[in-house]
């Protein structure tokens, strides 16, 4: 590995954190500096942490950035089920974004193995 541009589940985070920015538009005005906030805030961190981590000196920095990326992705989950109940997102909606979160959370899980 080169840089986080090279990991796969650094690029799909950045894809995830695109989705999420166009759907959030979409959430009430009154959820700009709540609900909405909190989810993109979520979703970014997933691969800045990831990015961290892979530019630090050693393994184990590395490993405890993806710890920390793992706990944004629970967050995440979530915060888009509290979207889903209160009607912000919709069945097809919450069901894409989670099944993406859900491989992410996977591949996250690999790489924090694999480093290990």
């Amino acid at each position: 590995m080169k840089t986080h541009h090279d990991l796969d589940v650094w690029k799909k985070s950045i894809l995830l954190v695109t989705v999420i920015y166009k759907i959030t538009e979409s959430f009430p005005k009154s959820e700009l500096y709540g609900l909405s906030n909190q989810i993109r805030r979520c979703a970014v961190s997933i691969p800045s942490n990831i990015a961290e981590g892979a530019a630090r000196t050693s393994t184990k920095e590395f490993s405890r950035f993806l710890a920390i990326s793992l706990g944004s992705i629970a967050e995440l989950e979530t915060q888009l089920i509290i979207s889903k109940n209160l009607t912000y997102l919709s069945e097809i909606e919450f069901d894409k974004l989670i099944s993406e979160l859900i491989i992410i959370r996977k591949m996250t899980i690999g790489l924090k193995k694999s480093i290990s």
